[in-house]
């Protein structure tokens, strides 16, 4: 266990026993299945991957879908990295700290991808290096958590992707669920460990599984292992919360994503939904009633509700949106549908 999951554990965290532990909840209370209104959760499961060179932001701005060198140091950003088939193989959170760039994606993909990205560096002067054990990443949601960040941060982001430092760290307000704000405080591990006895006494302590399911119900989606190389980031809404920007210029897979976007109509979306069924993960596949021997969707992301029940956010064809969905096969459980919290243009118009 890393140092940072020591301390946990000895706050009265539970972890899984293999071999890379993983955090379940607090003092043997398991997940929160109803992510609760005031919250804070060490994000274990997400790591860090640090760039630093006088060309780590050119480099990263001909990689990642999104502009990085016009990054500035109150803004974070969500960005693709895409094959060159233009599937994605990770989405990110990154921002700028202390002459470095910071990438931030699920620890269960960082390697890999480090190791890809690190292959095209070439003589560019460019390097990166894995910063996950020198930070603590705590994801806060609700009203109370603002209050209560104020004592390390006079100034909160205003709005989701605002970022404010000081001397605590860094700060992100990421997409609000519901009227919680939420907030990522990426903090160094002294800070945190100084920081966690207040925390927790003012909010409920909880694992990662709340994070995500609040991600989740933002309309928020993140590719994982199981994922990897399954979407155009259309297909999962990237583009409608900010991970695509039209303008940048090249990178792997563009002109895919640019051709989706204005040539012809987008045939696959993701949508917001719940089903009554434990067994619920990223990349098991959807039916239509009327469709058995074709799949037409799959599962982006997913997280426990309720004991018997998971919301998910699904990619779907858009001819099969008024049609039963089905987990599995075409008489599995029924997929009931939900309203993200913003819009996705009509193909029709």
């Amino acid at each position: 266990m890393t140092e940072w999951q020591q301390f946990l554990a000895q706050q009265g965290a539970d972890f899984s026993s293999e071999t890379a532990p993983q955090l379940l909840g607090f003092n043997g209370q398991g997940a929160d299945f109803a992510a609760p209104d005031d919250f804070i959760a060490p994000l274990t499961d997400l790591g860090l991957i640090a760039w630093t060179g006088d060309e780590a932001a050119h480099f990263l701005h001909n990689q990642l879908s999104n502009d990085v060198e016009n990054l500035g140091a109150d803004q974070a950003r969500l960005g693709g990295y895409c094959s060159p088939k233009g599937r994605l193989l990770a989405t990110m959170l990154y921002w700028r700290a202390d002459n470095q760039i910071l990438l931030q994606l699920p620890q269960q993909i960082l390697a890999p991808i480090q190791k890809r990205l690190q292959m095209f560096v070439l003589r560019a002067k460019a390097k990166p290096r894995d910063a996950s054990d020198e930070f603590a990443i705590l994801g806060l949601a609700g009203q109370s958590a603002a209050t209560v960040l104020q004592t390390w941060f006079a100034q909160l982001p205003a709005a989701p992707f605002d970022k404010v430092d000081s001397q605590a760290g860094t700060l992100i307000r990421v997409a609000d669920t519901g009227q919680a704000p939420r907030f990522q405080w990426i903090a160094p591990l002294a800070t945190a460990i100084q920081a966690w006895p207040r925390l927790a006494q003012r909010l409920r302590a909880t694992g990662p599984q709340a994070w995500r399911l609040a991600e989740i119900r933002a309309g928020q989606p993140s590719v994982t292992l199981a994922t990897q190389e399954q979407f155009v980031p259309q297909m999962i809404n990237f583009e409608l919360i900010g991970g695509v920007n039209f303008k940048k210029g090249c990178y792997p897979g563009q002109e895919i994503v640019a051709r989706s976007q204005y040539l012809g109509k987008l045939k696959r979306r993701t949508r917001l939904a719940s089903v009554a069924s434990g067994q619920v993960q990223a990349g098991m596949e959807v039916f239509a009633a009327n469709n058995a021997d074709q799949p037409c969707g799959m599962i982006v992301n997913a997280e426990n509700s309720a004991a018997d029940r998971v919301d998910c956010l699904v990619e779907l064809q858009v001819a099969a949106a008024d049609a039963a969905i089905h987990l599995g096969s075409a008489s599995g459980p029924l997929l009931q549908f939900g309203v993200l919290p913003y819009a996705v243009p009509d193909p029709a118009s």
